[in-house]
């Protein structure tokens, strides 16, 4: 899935206007994306235009009790993944960026 910041907002300096992002993931119905700074935030949906709205066949979607959504990979599906990643633990860094990179290489393919 790829999506484009809608336009300039003071809240959310560390996206671009008109950019395209990768969709890495999607948490409460919350776009993952990478910031300008390279990091997985997660950001409302509301603030992207959707460029291409294919998810990729392997994501595990779910549906929460309030019928929000969820939808990763696998390798970044477990609960606590993104804990890891910001705690800076070796093996989810690693993983998280051998599954961004190969993601943004099939999306740079389809744009």
């Amino acid at each position: 899935m790829i999506v484009q910041f809608q336009k300039q907002n003071t809240e959310y300096p560390d996206l671009t206007p008109s950019q395209y992002d990768v969709v890495i993931g999607i948490e409460a119905d919350d776009f993952r994306i990478l910031n300008d700074r390279g990091r997985p935030f997660l950001y409302e949906a509301s603030l992207f235009g959707i460029i291409d709205p294919r998810e990729p066949d392997d994501w595990i979607i779910e549906i929460g009790e309030d019928k929000e959504r969820y939808a990763y990979p696998p390798p970044l599906n477990p609960v606590g993944f993104f804990e890891d990643f910001f705690d800076e633990e070796k093996e989810a860094v690693v993983i998280f960026w051998q599954v961004v990179n190969q993601r943004l290489a099939a999306a740079s393919e389809a744009v």
